[in-house]
């Protein structure tokens, strides 16, 4: 996955993998910043259930502004050809 870009998100480096998926250290490339990037895995990705429950987590993670907690900036949806969800 290092060195390989999904969308506009260049993998740089994995930071961590749990049962909920892989995280990395990406660049954006449109925006010229690095963030963290989850990948989730192919049978989570395509559990309508689960992405209802990962989208709603996601809204009320983003609605929070604290220094304290990351910031979500995007939730995007991308299939690449290993199956997994971006």
């Amino acid at each position: 996955m290092i060195g390989r870009t999904l969308r506009h998100y260049r993998i740089l480096d994995q930071l961590g993998q749990g049962g909920m998926g892989e995280v990395y250290l990406a660049e954006d490339t449109k925006l010229s910043r690095k963030v963290a990037l989850k990948i989730l895995p192919a049978e989570l990705a395509s559990d309508p259930t689960f992405l209802e429950r990962f989208q709603r987590e996601a809204k009320t993670v983003a609605s929070l502004n604290n220094p304290h907690i990351v910031r979500l900036y995007s939730i995007e949806e991308d299939e690449d050809p290993n199956g997994t969800g971006a």
